[in-house]
């Protein structure tokens, strides 16, 4: 294997040790963190809605976060270079890579880039999220629906003399609830499913905004990046009108998944990602 073969695989494979230090405390977090024991008052009525199924499950989640955003950068990358092959009539001017004899096409190198720095917001979002939700340990509002909540002496909420008085100690007495659940009840805020995907929608939107270019429609770049924020507006709703999460844990983990792709997509280079055509400079300012 000569020099620069080498110099690729320990690039590729340095891109996958740092993805996998930011991932390892999220699957740590996972499989044995605990979040903090928060008390509550029993005549708390945000913490007595009924546990319901997600609208949107983990499974579309996935879906819409993490595969949608990969399958577009995958189209949207090869159509670019199709396009750039047919402009130049074949003759590529840019640099060419070679790893084992094999040239890498460009659509590919572009979309191990862009997949990359995704993949990365995508695993820092979640580890900003997971600390979090293991720090504060917000009760969700259908606590006691899954919990149902036991004191040291026996009694319950349903004893009036429980009632005002903020309880820290409890056990939850429901036999119906997996450990699982009875773990998720303390992680409310922030929310989980808006955070990744807001941050997934907002990097694509960015994305088709520097790389997308049509001259069929001048609209249709901005149909799907509205299409994909709606995507992620709705699956935020639906934690409210799932009872998952109160309002703020939401708007907090909105927020924290738009700033994540925001920030992102800021300190990515400058051949990556063209801002210029995000926020057009003004000619006559420039010197």
């Amino acid at each position: 294997m000569d020099t620069t073969n080498k110099r690729i695989l320990c690039r590729i494979g340095l891109d996958v040790l740092i993805l996998i230090c930011v991932l390892f405390p999220v699957l740590c977090f996972f499989l044995w963190g605990e979040p903090y024991k928060r008390g509550f008052f029993c005549d708390d009525e945000s913490l007595m809605h009924p546990f319901k199924e997600s609208t949107i499950n983990n499974f579309w989640l996935y879906m819409i976060g993490l595969v949608l955003p990969v399958c577009v950068i995958l189209i949207v990358e090869i159509i670019q270079s199709h396009y750039q092959q047919r402009v130049t009539n074949g003759n590529n001017t840019g640099r060419r890579y070679v790893f084992m004899d094999y040239e890498i096409p460009d659509w590919l190198l572009q979309c191990y880039k862009k997949i990359g720095v995704f993949g990365f917001g995508a695993a820092a979002c979640q580890l900003t999220v997971d600390i979090a939700k293991y720090s504060i340990g917000r009760l969700r509002p259908h606590f006691f629906d899954v919990c149902d909540p036991i004191m040291p002496d026996g009694s319950t909420c349903a004893n009036s003399t429980n009632h005002g008085i903020y309880i820290r100690d409890f056990r939850c007495g429901s036999t119906t609830s997996t450990a699982r659940m009875l773990k998720e009840v303390s992680l409310s805020f922030p929310s989980g499913h808006s955070s990744f995907t807001f941050y997934g929608m907002v990097y694509l939107a960015i994305y088709l905004q520097c790389r997308m270019t049509w001259g069929g429609s001048k609209l249709m770049r901005h149909f799907l990046q509205f299409a994909f924020i709606m995507l992620a507006w709705y699956t935020a709703l639906s934690r409210v009108s799932d009872y998952k999460h109160h309002w703020s844990d939401v708007l907090g983990g909105s927020l924290i998944g738009a700033l994540v792709a925001l920030i992102v997509t800021f300190l990515v280079p400058d051949n990556w990602f063209n801002w210029n055509t995000v926020w057009p400079t003004d000619p006559k300012k420039q010197k």
